[in-house]
């Protein structure tokens, strides 16, 4: 049986990877609890950096802190078999169920 890391890890490698004006990188935190999707490249001449997604686990929960992709995290997890209720939105004001 997959772990909570385990379907998120493997559900956030989709999104890494080139993009259409640059790439997209996953860093890890080193205790695993902290996923982050930076996309770096250029637009009409500018370089950007931009936080794509920024996800952490906490007491058993994800907890999706910001999203900005055409595909939401959520839904690609929910695919992927993590029951919604295990998924907080904290970008859309959701909180843990202990801190409602």
């Amino acid at each position: 049986m997959a772990t909570l890391n385990q379907v998120l890890l493997e559900t956030l490698e989709y999104y890494a990877g080139p993009a259409a004006n640059g790439h997209i990188y996953l860093t890890i935190s080193p205790d695993e609890t902290t996923y982050t999707l930076t996309g770096i490249g250029t637009f009409q001449g500018q370089r950007f950096v931009n936080t794509v997604i920024l996800v952490r686990i906490e007491q058993e929960h994800i907890v999706i802190e910001r999203d900005q992709t055409d595909k939401p995290v959520v839904d690609a997890l929910v695919q992927a078999g993590i029951p919604r209720q295990q998924i907080v939105l904290a970008y859309a004001g959701e909180r843990l169920p202990e801190m409602a």
